[in-house]
């Protein structure tokens, strides 16, 4: 076996089994599990007597087919004149105060403390829509002829009349690709903090214990450089494997399935080429944070120095990131479209383009071609760096360890 094989096996195993590793992941799971249960633990917690309503109606419209009681919130019907003193002694939560005000349904929500803005929402989500039928019994039209205004929706097509066009996403498949690159983005975000970390403060420690000076008696530094990132990569890959498959798990078996059919159809609305575009720019964009997280630590002498050398790549991630969350409103700004095809943004933002907008086929593979041929270099430039930096000592700032390591030859 090689020593490079001997240096990956090793480090692999060695962050494997590492309790570090298991509780992340632990707890990784643990917040999946929370968020695909959340309902029924937000039952579990909360539950309890639902709400009661004080309802006043001084219209002749019925309003119990929209104000129906649920397991939040119980409507009761009262006059005025018992409402003030039971929302004091907190016998009514909130009450409703329902009149006609020139043909609309007017409605004052009262309460003895301010409400939260969940419970906000759904009072004027439910009083709005007892307004439209309020208004439709104005017009003296029939249930049927209600429901039907109620639900009519409008046929909508898209068509482009320029022929060298490819065909447009449906407004569905747009959000889809919305909704997906999102989850990419925070996927990278969390690896890449978390491995580049692992990397750096790594090389880092070897260097400050001195123990990286003994290895490199029967190892070259080239060896050790790629054993470092490929070992750290396939342990970064060995977690996402392990998550992505618990949650798979966690889909097809919580909510009796309606989860798993809700994102199966959300898959179905994408194309196989945008599921192997965005794999490849999740694990090239790793990869490539890897090789400058290796680098990184070389740069210092102690692993207390990680953290400052680290934080320039971790600004440029927070950066893509957020450039990305500004794309959830808008996806065709031409912030996205410049920060789609810079290497360090562009495997948070291109995903999102390529999901949510309508492009053409050459400005992925541009990108992406973009990105490839940035961590090539990047691993050639940090490889040579590497060997004249891993065993230079030196003090004082960043710029002032690089300017040590430019001075000397290899």
């Amino acid at each position: 076996m090689s020593k490079f094989m001997v240096l990956v096996k090793q480090l692999y195993k060695q962050k494997v089994t590492a309790k570090s590793f298991i509780l992340t992941t632990l707890l990784y799971l643990v917040v999946l599990a929370g968020i695909m249960y959340w309902s029924e633990i937000r039952d579990l917690i909360f539950s309890g007597d639902a709400d009661t309503i004080a309802v006043v109606n001084e219209t002749n419209f019925d309003v119990t087919e929209v104000l129906q009681n649920t397991d939040d919130y119980e409507y009761e019907y009262v006059t005025a004149g018992e409402v003030a003193e039971k929302l004091k002694d907190g016998d009514y939560y909130a009450a409703f105060t329902l009149t006609d005000a020139d043909g609309k349904l007017a409605a004052k929500i009262e309460s003895y403390d301010p409400l939260p803005l969940n419970d906000q929402s759904n009072f004027q989500g439910m009083i709005s829509q007892a307004g439209q039928l309020y208004a439709m019994s104005q017009m003296d039209l029939s249930p049927e002829q209600q429901q039907l205004l109620l639900s009519s929706e409008p046929i909508i097509t898209l068509n482009s009349i320029n022929e060298a066009a490819t065909d447009g996403k449906s407004a569905d498949e747009k959000m889809a690709g919305v909704f997906i690159s999102y989850a990419i983005g925070i996927i990278i975000y969390i690896f890449v903090a978390t491995y580049l970390s692992i990397i750096t403060t790594d090389v880092a420690s070897e260097k400050g214990s001195r123990a990286l000076e003994m290895l490199l008696v029967s190892v070259k530094p080239e060896i050790h450089f790629r054993s470092k990132i490929v070992g750290v990569f396939l342990v970064a890959l060995t977690q996402f494997v392990i998550l992505f498959g618990g949650l798979l798990l966690l889909l097809r078996f919580s909510d009796g399935g309606n989860k798993w059919s809700i994102v199966t159809d959300l898959l179905d609305s994408m194309s196989i080429g945008y599921f192997l575009y965005v794999i490849g720019f999740l694990f090239l964009t790793v990869f490539m944070y890897l090789i400058i997280g290796a680098l990184f630590g070389s740069l210092v002498s102690k692993v207390e120095e990680a953290g400052q050398v680290m934080m320039p790549a971790m600004m440029l991630t927070l950066v893509g990131f957020y450039v990305m969350l500004t794309g959830m409103g808008n996806p065709d700004t031409m912030l996205i479209k410049v920060f789609s095809y810079i290497p360090f943004t562009s495997g948070m933002v291109m995903p999102m383009r390529l999901g949510a907008t309508d492009i053409s086929a050459i400005e992925p593979i541009i990108s992406f071609a973009v990105l490839l041929g940035t961590v090539l270099v990047l691993y050639f430039l940090s490889l040579s760096f590497y060997k004249r930096s891993v065993l230079t000592y030196s003090s004082g700032g960043i710029i002032e360890k690089m300017k040590t390591v430019f001075k000397v030859t290899t």
